[in-house]
């Protein structure tokens, strides 16, 4: 609503009272289709660096320059268009002027030759150099009314004190020069501004503190894209879904995730005993045993998952996790709201977040 309704009042004004909405060829003051692309910047992304005074005015008039020149020389109307496009885009980089509604001043010039022949470079002062200085101004006035900052301020600037201290979100230890780095390496210099990554990357900072000074849980460490059979899954297909991933533990399920049971390599093992396979040290050779043992007498996952195990909630503390792995007999913890499966914590998971805290 903000950025609507200053778009409305910036181009009522520009148009009432400086520029008119038709063509006037004697004074050269009419409203042109890039005020439109113009106050979009100004007034919903003043933050932009695309929508500074410097690169909305300089861009707007380079590119009504360049295109002027084209128009004057250039008869051919595709050629004239695309030439005068690319060229102002060039020009307005070269200028650290890039406003993407130059490229549609450009444009506007380009498919009206006649009418920018008969005001000449004038084109560029009035409407063009006019219309965008009345629109940041209104821009400025409209953003102090509302609470914004535009133009947008320097990362040098007094802060809302009067003093050179940075606001205690921007205090990172790194300088101008840092940040600018940061961002010419992923090139979102046209996207970002120094400011605005030094206020998102104090929010940052700020949010992994909060997260640092709460205890870790279950829902912070557990996987939540799961794996899972049916009770009337075959053991077969489980031995294959534990050869094929590596799982260390896969969770039972039935009708809308609701959680039966877990099975753990463990349990396939004991099975292969059970039915009198000789065990092999590598479990791969086991596995291959009890499905040549499942062709003959085929077992469903409910006849070999454990129901009677340790589980947890979301909300379970990482301490209350480690005694229940501790002794090597749990692969994996199973995360429950309400009866229903929503994550799984294995060892791995554990290990992880151990890791981390250690290094906070």
């Amino acid at each position: 609503m903000r950025a609507g309704i200053g778009a409305f009042i910036g181009l009522a004004l520009a148009g009432a009272f400086i520029l008119a909405p038709t063509i006037d060829l004697t004074l050269g003051l009419f409203l042109v289709a890039p005020f439109g692309a113009t106050s979009v910047l100004l007034f919903a992304l003043p933050n932009s660096p695309l929508a500074q005074p410097w690169s909305a005015i300089v861009g707007n008039i380079v590119a009504a320059l360049v295109s002027v020149s084209v128009c004057l020389i250039v008869q051919d109307p595709v050629l004239r268009i695309a030439l005068a496009v690319g060229l102002a885009i060039t020009a307005t980089i070269l200028c650290r002027a890039l406003h993407p509604p130059a490229g549609a001043v450009a444009m506007t010039a380009a498919m009206s030759p006649d009418a920018v022949r008969e005001l000449g470079f004038l084109f560029a002062i009035v409407p063009i150099g006019l219309g965008t200085v009345v629109l940041v101004l209104i821009a400025i006035a409209y953003g102090r009314l509302t609470g914004r900052h535009y133009p947008f301020r320097q990362f040098d600037a007094p802060n809302i004190h009067g003093t050179q201290d940075p606001v205690p979100m921007e205090r990172l230890g790194l300088s101008e020069a840092d940040l600018t780095n940061i961002l010419d390496r992923y090139k979102q210099s046209f996207n970002l501004g120094v400011e605005d990554l030094a206020r998102l990357i104090g929010a940052a900072e700020m949010q992994a503190a909060a997260h640092r000074s709460e205890p870790t849980t279950a829902g912070a460490i557990m996987s939540r894209n799961l794996v899972t059979v049916k009770p009337d899954t075959t053991v077969t297909e489980v031995a294959d879904l534990f050869r094929r991933h590596r799982f260390t533990a896969v969770p039972v399920v039935g009708e809308a995730d609701r959680f039966y049971g877990i099975i753990f390599q463990i349990h396939l093992i004991d099975r292969a005993r059970d039915d009198g396979l000789r065990l092999n040290r590598s479990f791969g050779k086991a596995m291959g045993r009890l499905l040549d043992r499942q062709r003959e007498i085929p077992v469903q996952a409910a006849d070999i998952m454990s129901v009677g195990g340790p589980r947890a909630t979301s909300g379970t503390p990482l301490s209350a996790l480690l005694p229940q792995m501790a002794d090597g007999a749990i692969d994996a913890v199973p995360v429950l709201d309400r009866g229903r499966i929503v994550g799984i914590v294995t060892r791995t998971d554990l290990i992880s977040a151990l890791a981390r805290e250690s290094l906070k």
